[in-house]
């Protein structure tokens, strides 16, 4: 039997491989709370050559690959735990080239999102998917990740023009091109955005880019209870008045934000909402009729024309929620729930997930990107308690199974991953799943790609 380190560093060169204790168990877990599970070996390729490399080595001895960005998703996607190799693509963090014309970038897999974003800032320009962690743009690719402006913008997979790929077997291809219209051919591109590393690895992306809002306004509004702020949204929804960002905060995550900030938020579940324009004429037209409708739902304090200072502040409290949850309950493991159901079908979404923490008597809260009927619920609970564990999991089980009752999708963003194999044949039906997996044996015969996530083969 071969030493696999030493076949790995024959390939590329020593500093790119690594089976120290430290470095395999910072690749045993993301920020999920599955179980951690330590590969054999970490590799970081540098070139697009080098990914062949190693895949190409890989699929010949049959070894497991699991490609890792920031290691910042919580649904386990990046987790080995078939053992083998981690490909961790930090090193292949370059923007290869701003193409400011055309409102394009292209940019490797291992380019940290938020950095990008102030490299991009400096031109006018910015990538609108904000998944809120400082997420690599392969990962986002991998798991086609959304955010809080997806209302507005679309998900990863709705800004994306081009991709670099290799394949199991290290052949490489690129797929779609620079032009926003494409009819040419099967769409590859959207076949490998989403996959979870499970069908190839994205080396390099061209994605479209949107110029920064020359105005805008954000603006909050607290509610008596999370169905009528979940009635608010559609209703701003229906009446075309397009936000940049709505995101539905419950009541017990509002007093988190209080305890763990001095935004001084009014007590209750709140929408954070912002719009953005090309005009002041136009903000001013669209908010008071925001303020209305909130009104007409049973808003009980409102808070419009945050100004500039206080609306970065209050959108980096919305990105820190899960961080400063997880804070609040300490030593507690938690589970993330994600579903999205159409935008009609919200309220009922929401109302459903309110009165089922009720019955379980479960701890947690809702954050909601709700602009796009996408719901999270955190739960935490006591670590190492099955009971309770137990209990997390039929909650979870039960949203998915209302989220596809009401016409949605198991995961809105983060991911079939390790927990939702399951539902896929009841969200897919049986043909297009059987389908999924032909084109995963064609694409990966060896089955070496991110093994054990988004099939059950």
């Amino acid at each position: 039997m071969f030493d696999l380190a030493s076949a790995l560093k024959s390939l590329l060169s020593a500093d790119q491989v690594s089976t120290r204790r430290g470095d395999r168990e910072q690749h045993a877990a993301d920020q999920s709370a599955y179980a951690p599970s330590t590969p054999d070996v970490v590799v970081w390729p540098e070139t697009t050559a080098d990914v062949s490399a190693v895949l190409r080595f890989a699929n010949e001895h049959k070894i497991p690959v699991t490609p890792w960005g920031a290691g910042t998703s919580i649904e386990g996607n990046p987790i080995p735990v078939k053992g083998g190799v981690v490909l961790d693509l930090g090193r292949m963090n370059r923007i290869i080239a701003i193409h400011e014309e055309d409102f394009q970038v292209t940019v490797q897999p291992g380019a940290l999102y938020k950095d990008m974003n102030k490299v991009l800032g400096r031109r006018g320009l910015f990538f609108p998917p904000d998944p809120g962690a400082n997420a690599s743009i392969g990962g986002m690719l991998a798991n086609n990740a959304a955010g809080t402006r997806t209302v507005k913008y679309g998900a990863t997979r709705d800004n994306v023009l081009g991709l670099e790929v290799v394949l199991a077997d290290g052949r490489i291809i690129r797929t779609g091109s620079r032009a926003v219209k494409q009819s040419s051919g099967y769409d590859l591109t959207h076949l490998f955005v989403g996959s979870e590393g499970t069908l190839g690895v994205i080396t390099e992306a061209t994605l479209k880019l949107h110029p920064l809002p020359a105005h805008f306004s954000a603006a909050t509004a607290a509610f008596p209870t999370v169905e009528a702020a979940a009635a608010a949204v559609f209703d701003i929804i229906a009446a075309g008045l397009e936000p940049a960002a709505l995101e539905l905060l419950d009541e017990t995550t509002i007093h988190i934000l209080n305890q763990e900030t001095d935004l001084d938020l009014h007590p209750g579940p709140n929408l954070f909402m912002e719009f953005s324009g090309s005009s002041k004429a136009a903000l001013a037209e669209a908010l008071p009729l925001v303020e209305e409708i909130c009104r007409e739902n049973g808003c009980v304090h409102y808070q419009a024309g945050v100004g500039r200072q206080e609306r970065a502040r209050l959108w980096e409290a919305r990105h820190s929620v899960f961080e400063a949850q997880v804070r609040h309950f300490p030593g507690q493991d938690y589970i993330v729930t994600d579903t999205a159901t159409p935008i009609s079908r919200y309220p009922e979404m929401i109302a459903y997930a309110h009165e089922l923490m009720q019955a379980l008597d479960l701890v947690g809260s809702i954050v909601s990107h709700a602009g796009d009927g996408n719901v999270h619920v955190i739960l935490f609970y006591p670590r190492g308690d099955k009971a309770a564990r137990a209990k997390v999991l039929e909650f979870s089980d039960r949203m998915v199974e209302k989220a596809l009752g009401l016409g949605g999708t198991i995961t809105g963003e983060h991911g079939v991953g390790l927990g939702k194999q399951k539902f896929m044949a009841r969200e897919h039906g049986a043909e297009a799943l059987a389908l999924m997996r032909d084109l995963k044996r064609l694409l990966d015969p060896n089955g070496i790609l991110n093994p054990g996530k988004v099939l059950d083969l």
